[in-house]
C-alpha cells in the first residue's frame, strides 16, 4: 500500500467474509460495546489511518482506535525499531518488581523496556514536578491506583468529586467515577463518597454566562465552592482525598472546557491542598497538539493517569503522593508486557522526533475548517484541540445516520456523548489525509441532510 495515493474503496461493508467472522467471534465472546461489523485483516495493506477488511475493502481509519493507536496502522516511525527486536520468551514478566533490560547501559538502551518509558515519562511530566511512575496494564487499573493513592496521602479523608460527563473506566472503583451513561454503573456496587458536578459545556463561558451550573444564578461563587465552603458547605474540604476530571471530556461529548472553569478548579484544590487527578487516558500523549490535555489549562494535576496511546497504563505522581509503604499499590503483571512498553517508549520518542504535536494542531485546524466551510445545517459546533476533535448534530439519530453513511463511503468514525462524533486520525496524519476524510464526511452528512 502506498499511503501518498491511497483512497478508501469500499464494495460493500460488511462483506461475506465480515458476517462470517463476526459470527465466529460473538459465538464465544460475552456481551460487548461493539461498533462496526468492521474485520481488519492483519495480513493485508495498512498504513497509517489506511486499512485492509477481510474482504478487500479499504478503509480510511479516523478512530485510531479510540486513541490507542496514536501513529495508526504499521507507522514506520516505530515498526522499523520494532523489528530489529528479536522476539524472546517470556515476553510478558511480572511487571513492576521485576527488572529487565536489552544489555546496554540505563538510560542508553536500544530497546527500551519499562524503565525507559518510565524516564520518558517522568521527562514528559517534569513540569508538575512528577518524578515517580507506577506502570499498570490499562487505563481502568491506572485511575484505580490514581485515587488509591490519593485517598492514600490525604491521611483519611473519605471524600472524592467527580463531575457530569465524566468517563473513566469499568473496574468497580472507577465505575463509581462515571457520570455518562447510566449502563456502565447500574446495579453495580459502587464506592461511597463520590460527589458530582457540573462540567463546563462551552469552551468560552465566563460565571457571569454559564449555563451548565458549575457557576449557578450567573454568580462567581461556582457550586463545588459552596459545597467545599468549610463554613457554610456540606462537605469539609479536609475531608475530600481528591477530584479527578478530564481535561477534555471523551466519552462524555468532547467537550472542552473554559478557562474560566478550570482557573475555579485551579484556585479551589491549591487552596484547600486537595488532590487532583487527571485522566489524561483519551487527551493525552499528543493527541490535543500538547502532550497532556491539561497542558491546555491553568490546573496544575497532582496525579496523571495514563494509557491507550501510550500501550500500557501509567500512574505518574511525585514521591510524596505515592505511599512509601511497600505492597501499599502492587501489580503481579502490570507493566509486564515487554513489548507494550517498547511500543509506549517508542511512541513517544515519534512524537517528539518528528514534531507530531505541532502536526496535530495544524491539521485538526484544518479540519475543522473544511468542515465548517462546508455549511452543513445539521452540525450544530465543530470543536476541537490539536486531533481531538468532535463533531455535534442536530440530533441523535442523525448523528447515528452520518456515522453509518460515513461508514459506507469508508471512513471510520466514533460516536460518543449523546449527539456528537469524534474525529481521531494518526497523530502524522497528513494535509491529503484530512482533505480526504473531510469530505467523506462533509458527503456523508449532506446525504443525511
Amino acid at each position: 500500500m502506498d499511503r501518498d495515493t491511497a483512497t478508501p474503496q469500499v464494495d460493500s461493508l460488511p462483506g461475506e467474509n465480515a458476517r462470517a467472522w463476526v459470527d465466529y467471534h460473538r459465538s464465544n465472546a460475552a456481551p460487548s460495546t461493539y461498533v462496526y461489523d468492521f474485520v481488519w485483516d492483519v495480513t493485508a495493506d495498512a498504513e497509517g489511518p489506511f486499512c485492509t477488511d477481510v474482504d478487500g475493502n479499504v478503509l480510511l481509519d479516523f478512530t485510531s482506535h479510540v486513541a490507542a493507536a496514536p501513529l495508526g496502522y504499521n507507522n514506520p516511525k516505530i515498526m522499523g525499531r520494532l523489528r530489529e527486536f528479536d522476539l524472546v520468551d517470556p515476553l510478558k514478566i511480572a511487571g513492576q518488581d521485576f527488572y529487565v533490560s536489552d544489555g546496554s547501559s540505563p538510560g542508553e538502551e536500544e530497546f527500551p523496556g519499562p524503565a525507559g518509558l518510565m524516564d520518558r515519562l517522568v521527562e514528559a511530566t517534569s513540569q508538575y514536578g512528577m518524578d515517580t511512575v507506577f506502570l499498570s496494564n490499562s487505563g481502568a487499573e491506572a485511575v484505580e491506583n490514581g485515587i488509591k493513592i490519593a485517598y492514600d496521602a490525604s491521611g483519611g479523608a473519605k471524600y472524592g468529586v467527580t463531575f457530569e460527563g465524566a468517563f473513566h473506566g469499568r473496574t468497580l472503583g472507577a465505575l463509581s467515577l462515571n457520570r455518562s451513561k447510566s449502563v456502565y454503573r447500574r446495579r453495580f456496587p459502587e464506592i461511597s463518597g463520590i460527589i458530582d458536578v457540573p462540567f463546563c459545556e462551552d469552551t468560552g463561558c465566563s460565571p457571569a454566562t454559564c449555563d451548565c451550573g458549575f457557576f449557578p444564578d450567573e454568580s462567581p461563587v461556582s457550586r463545588l465552592r459552596k459545597k467545599l465552603d468549610p463554613d457554610e458547605g456540606h462537605v469539609h474540604p479536609d475531608d475530600v482525598a481528591y477530584v479527578i476530571l478530564e481535561p477534555i471530556q471523551g466519552e462524555g461529548g468532547y467537550r472542552f472546557p473554559s478557562d474560566a472553569f478550570m482557573e475555579e478548579l485551579d484556585s479551589l484544590v491549591t487552596e484547600h491542598d486537595i488532590t487532583l487527578v487527571a485522566d489524561e487516558i483519551q487527551s493525552g500523549v499528543g493527541r490535543t497538539g500538547k502532550m497532556w490535555g491539561s497542558d491546555h489549562y491553568a490546573i496544575e494535576p497532582d496525579v496523571i493517569t495514563s494509557a491507550k496511546g501510550l500501550r500500557v497504563g501509567a500512574t505518574i505522581s511525585r514521591k510524596d503522593v505515592f505511599p512509601e509503604e511497600k505492597s501499599r499499590i502492587s501489580s503481579t503483571w502490570g507493566a509486564g508486557d515487554i513489548i507494550s512498553s517498547l511500543q509506549g517508549a517508542l511512541t513517544l520518542d515519534a512524537i517528539r522526533d518528528y514534531d507530531l504535536m505541532e502536526n496535530a494542531v495544524e491539521r485538526g485546524r484544518q479540519f475543522q475548517e473544511l468542515v465548517r466551510d462546508a455549511g452543513l445545517s445539521s452540525v450544530t459546533d465543530v470543536r476541537g484541540k490539536g486531533l481531538m476533535l468532535g463533531v455535534e448534530f442536530d440530533s441523535k439519530e442523525r448523528r447515528n445516520d452520518v456515522q453509518e453513511a460515513c461508514l459506507q463511503k469508508g471512513l471510520l468514525t466514533l460516536a460518543c456523548g449523546y449527539d456528537v462524533i469524534r474525529i481521531l486520525p494518526p497523530l502524522d496524519v497528513t494535509e491529503r489525509e484530512i482533505e480526504l476524510g473531510a469530505s467523506l464526511f462533509c458527503e456523508a452528512v449532506e446525504e443525511c441532510e
